[in-house]
């Protein structure tokens, strides 16, 4: 259980700073709007996570089921990845979204933010590559899922929570150019999980096991 949240807890910090439209929409509505409307809109885009998050791991039980038998369908959740980090690594960067807010409409901006995240069907996408390729390491087990994803949404927004406070700092600090190179390196840490998934799928267990590499070099 501790190990689960652990592992949760650095992947919550990194979704939390995928550069994207929510993200701008995000820091945008706290510096402009204050601290209650970033929050309000900060928990529509979690609730589409969530939801997101629910239609993938309903979507792909079966698949969970029967990935201990059939490791090659690491493949495809490794090329979720790799098209996802590919397209976040070469994606020309966008002018900024602006959203008009009302200060004090908070289930506006609820509902607003909730839209926002939903309409980015990559979100599933990610969500759906993310569940196959970590549901195996959890035993497949529901509640060990519920902690690990639970940990990485608590984590999610509780970063958000300092982005809202530092809204305005954060602004001042995220040049084009600073913007580009986050994606870029996002994009290339998406890549290499996607590789490396692709290759366990292919590659025999008892040849290859990620768990008995990682347990190697940590004794070196």
């Amino acid at each position: 259980m501790i190990e689960d949240i652990q592992a949760a807890i650095p992947l919550g910090f990194l979704l939390s700073f995928m550069i994207g439209p929510v993200f701008f929409v995000l820091l945008e509505t706290s510096a402009t709007k204050g601290f209650r409307a970033g929050v309000s809109l900060d928990i529509g885009v979690i609730f589409a996570d969530l939801v997101f998050l629910l239609i993938a791991y309903f979507s792909s039980y079966q698949l969970l089921e029967n990935l201990s038998n059939q490791p090659g369908l690491f493949v495809f959740g490794g090329m979720i990845l790799l098209v996802y980090g590919i397209v976040l690594f070469v994606k020309k960067p966008k002018k900024k979204t602006h959203l008009q807010a009302t200060k004090g409409n908070y289930l506006g901006l609820f509902v607003k933010g909730f839209l926002l995240n939903f309409i980015n069907i990559g979100v599933l996408a990610f969500w759906l590559g993310l569940i196959i390729v970590v549901g195996p390491s959890l035993d497949n087990s529901p509640d060990r899922m519920i902690v690990f994803f639970g940990t990485v949404l608590l984590v999610y927004f509780g970063t958000d929570l300092l982005k809202i406070l530092l809204a305005k700092q954060l602004k001042r600090y995220l040049t084009q150019e600073r913007i580009v190179l986050i994606k870029k390196g996002l994009g290339i840490v998406l890549v290499i999980c996607g590789i490396v998934l692709i290759v366990k799928g292919f590659i025999p267990k008892d040849k290859f096991d990620i768990q008995d590499e990682i347990e190697k070099i940590e004794k070196l």
